[in-house]
């Protein structure tokens, strides 16, 4: 076990939360949050998920993910996207040289234009110097060819490498944003479970459970001391205790082998109930202090 997974394991036993529990508070796979804490990231999608998991871990046990992840930065392994600015940087570097040689290419054909002008005009003085007007205008225009040429090749030059920098740089951004699109965490779909009253009369109430996965009970004590007592169809008691502010303000069940529950409150103003962490609302109020409660589970598959 890691420095780091002995830290969320004490936390969590401190808070006083199983994995079951964190499980249903994150969202996060039962098998990833023991990877976590035995330091084992193999079974994980990648790194992305690990501290992505990591932080969601940190939040639900009320540490900062942030000093988490400064203390143990070592032992949390990086993800693909801390390294992109590296290759941008280099993507970056290498487009700055392109764009100096560009422009070094931009201004070569004016300074051998500058060149071939100052030469052409002493070829011109010395024609016209010798030769009648016509002679020289003819001399001027074939002399004249070649400068067009010069200059139209190198710009077409130019626009090529450009042209080549851009598409480098659509392939770039393009494998970029398909990596991260891969790095995405899977959407998690949780069942919507169903509690429903199916008869009340006098202290009783019975209650149906549908579409969950499992059937855990907890009984909290919130204002004041209550004394709460669980047994399942046949009779056998699971809790039977006092809950107190100052002690033992709750207890924890899991009833998930069970298809029926009894549950027996003695101080109802003062007592909450969880069904799978979903607060169950009293039909009777809770000013009947003393309420029985028959809570039916009915399986998935029936």
């Amino acid at each position: 076990m890691t420095e780091l997974g002995n830290r969320l394991k004490e936390a969590r036993l401190a808070k006083g939360f199983s994995l079951d529990d964190v499980q249903s508070m994150t969202k996060i796979q039962k098998r990833y949050l023991i990877g976590i804490e035995e330091g084992n990231y193999a079974s994980m999608p990648g790194n992305f998920y690990v501290r992505a998991f990591i932080k969601q871990y940190s939040e639900a046990l009320g540490l900062s993910p942030d000093e988490i992840f400064e203390t143990y930065k070592s032992e949390i392994p990086v993800a693909y996207h801390d390294e992109l600015p590296q290759q941008l940087s280099r993507v970056k570097t290498h487009k700055s040289i392109n764009d100096g040689n560009s422009k070094i290419l931009n201004l070569l054909p004016k300074i051998l234009i500058g060149v071939f002008v100052v030469g052409l005009a002493s070829l011109i003085y010395v024609l016209v110097t010798n030769h009648a007007g016509n002679d020289s205008n003819e001399s001027l225009s074939k002399e004249n060819d070649p400068v067009k040429y010069v200059k139209s090749e190198n710009l077409e030059k130019a626009k090529e490498a450009e042209k080549k920098e851009k598409e480098k740089e659509k392939v770039q951004e393009e494998e970029t944003a398909k990596q991260k699109e891969e790095e995405k965490t899977p959407e998690v779909v949780t069942p919507t479970q169903e509690i429903s009253v199916v008869q009340s009369a006098g202290r009783d109430t019975t209650y149906e459970l549908k579409n969950a996965d499992k059937f855990v009970v907890k009984l909290v004590a919130k204002g004041g001391d209550a004394w709460v007592s669980v047994k399942n169809g046949k009779g056998k008691t699971f809790i039977s205790d006092t809950l107190r502010i100052n002690g033992t303000s709750s207890q924890t069940v899991d009833l998930s082998a069970e298809t029926l529950a009894t549950i027996r409150v003695g101080n109802a103003a003062n007592t909450e109930i969880y069904i799978n962490d979903q607060k169950l609302e009293y039909a009777i109020p809770a000013t009947a202090n003393v309420q029985n409660i028959k809570i039916q589970y009915v399986l998935k598959s029936e």
